[in-house]
């Protein structure tokens, strides 16, 4: 499924518009229609008692389509406008002037006070306040009635967004509602699907108000939720070379978990040989616990990190792989990040940069752009704060838009780690991966994901694909972790653990729970 900005989506209202002829008032006939299913089919309408707020804009022209089909169908119904009426424009204001002429009370709100008994007596309430434009700070009434909202203990149904979330970023301008439904109109918009918007949400629901084909699925509209191709069949006849070689130049003294979570993670996700290169101190430690594991012991530095000189034999073990992995516990020893940018630059394969890799090819980005073959780094959000030189904040403010041009400008493929994780493509497409959970917040949950990514890849996926399949089976693994144990201590080994499991569930297909939260969206 699609997924919109705010301004893509003012453009396909005005092809609805006026290339197809589908006039603004069905437009929000639609729109409202869709709120009134959502919250007959989950809620209820006869004998109920509704509260609906509506701003001054289109979103408050929604909320009163769905005041009259509530009216209508045998619901008590109590309009509440935040502004002056006078400037409903449009069909906002046609909807308002159908309202006022029928036996529903419409009230502008002078205070919050002047209807915490309303709120406080109804069953329900509709949240028409502000649309997905809203760009600056809630503040003054707007922000009472908001704080008298999520205070009621009362359903909330959002029309298109949860008040006060940014629809482009999923912030909170300030303050936002807390919806138990959503119904947003054409697509789901950014600021739906990302934190902290997509909490906010409750449900959502997707309702295309009559938009064709041909404009939801738009090739112009780059966003979209990651819901991957399937795996080729294992090769019933197939031995561990059939199934994916990868190399791990990883681990360094006192760093032992990530070289063995990322290596042993391939092998776990399905892929057919994993070989280790880590320094030769460590590798009998990682062999107890990842006897699977082949290890190719490395020539130390004198802080116990992989040296420079094992570089010429590395570039002729590669050329025998089908991916590598660079970084997980190097170190930041600097004769190793040298290694690492060295290495980044003559490797000829598929190539995985993740952990203290990024943080070496940072002071070299040069590096990754001139590679011919296909690279893939796994930033968190302090690593890309590194790659780009922006801050943590700003990058967090703008997700999207930041993946899009350091992907573009590095001709790379970026997983931005994290909360509903982000993966983008050097031709600006970006995927919002749906699986996973906050357990997952772990130290070497990244390294299990490198392992699990260059696995679908040994599987038979083309790396594109395989990024896209990987992020995705390492989030199911974690949320089968947490239903089993809750996702408080759920550690690395965990999401390791269940990634069998995890792999076999995608292959026979998912649960209809997990489904349906995977899609992002019910579509009404």
């Amino acid at each position: 499924m699609k997924v919109s900005s705010v301004s893509e989506m003012r453009a396909l209202d005005q092809t609805a518009i006026k290339e197809f002829g589908i006039a603004e008032e069905l437009l929000m006939e639609n729109a409202g229609q869709a709120v009134y299913f959502v919250i007959l089919t989950q809620f209820g309408i006869g004998g109920k008692r509704f509260v609906v707020f509506c701003g001054t804009g289109n979103n408050g022209g929604d909320g009163l389509v769905v005041a009259r089909k509530i009216h209508s169908n045998g619901g008590a119904v109590k309009v509440f406008l935040l502004g002056d009426p006078a400037k409903f424009k449009g069909v906002a204001r046609l909807n308002l002037d159908i309202v006022s002429r029928l036996p529903i009370q419409v009230q502008r709100i002078e205070s919050p006070e002047a209807i915490q008994a309303d709120v406080a007596h109804c069953d329900a309430i509709v949240d028409g306040i502000f649309g997905t434009g809203l760009v600056r700070e809630v503040g003054g009434l707007y922000r009472d009635v908001i704080d008298l909202i999520n205070h009621s203990g009362r359903p909330v149904f959002s029309v298109d967004i949860p008040s006060g979330v940014n629809g482009d970023t999923g912030q909170v301008m300030g303050i936002a509602v807390r919806a138990d439904h959503t119904i947003t109109f054409g697509l789901p918009k950014i600021g739906n699907v990302l934190y902290p918007g997509y909490e906010l949400g409750g449900k959502l629901t997707v309702s295309h108000i009559s938009f064709p084909r041909s404009m939801v699925d738009a090739d112009s509209l780059k966003v979209e939720i990651n819901q991957p191709p399937q795996l080729p069949p294992r090769d019933p006849a197939g031995h561990k070379g059939s199934f994916g070689q990868a190399l791990f130049i990883a681990g360094a003294a006192g760093y032992l978990g990530a070289p063995y979570f990322s290596a042993l993670s391939f092998l776990k996700a399905g892929g057919g040989y994993s070989r280790l290169a880590a320094p030769a101190s460590i590798t009998p430690f990682i062999a107890t616990k990842g006897s699977e594991i082949v290890l190719i012991p490395q020539h130390e530095t004198p802080d116990g990190s992989i040296a420079l000189e094992n570089k010429r034999a590395l570039l002729e073990l590669i050329e025998r792989m089908d991916v590598v992995v660079l970084g997980p516990g190097l170190s930041l020893a600097e004769e190793t990040q040298q290694l690492a940018r060295e290495l980044a630059a003559e490797i000829e394969k598929p190539l995985l940069i993740d952990g203290d890799g990024i943080t070496a090819l940072c002071q070299d980005l040069q590096v990754v752009r001139e590679r011919k073959a296909e690279t893939i780094l796994t930033p968190h959000l302090g690593e890309m704060s590194r790659m780009t030189g922006m801050s943590v904040r700003d990058i967090d403010a703008d997700k999207i838009d930041v993946l899009q041009r350091t992907a573009r400008d590095l001709n790379a493929i970026v997983v931005l780690k994290g909360a509903h994780s982000l993966i983008g493509y050097p031709d600006e497409r970006v995927f919002i991966n749906m699986s996973g959970n906050s357990g997952m917040a772990t130290a070497g949950s990244g390294d299990v994901l490198a392992g699990t990514i260059s696995a679908m890849f040994g599987l038979g996926l083309a790396i594109p694909d395989a990024v896209r399949k990987g992020v995705f089976i390492h989030g199911l693994s974690g949320d089968l972790a947490a239903l089993d144990k809750g996702e408080d201590g759920i550690t690395a080994q965990d999401i390791l653990d269940y990634m069998p499991a995890a792999a076999k569930m995608d292959r026979e297909g998912l649960p209809e729970e997990l489904r349906e939260e995977y899609a992002g969206a019910r579509v009404v």
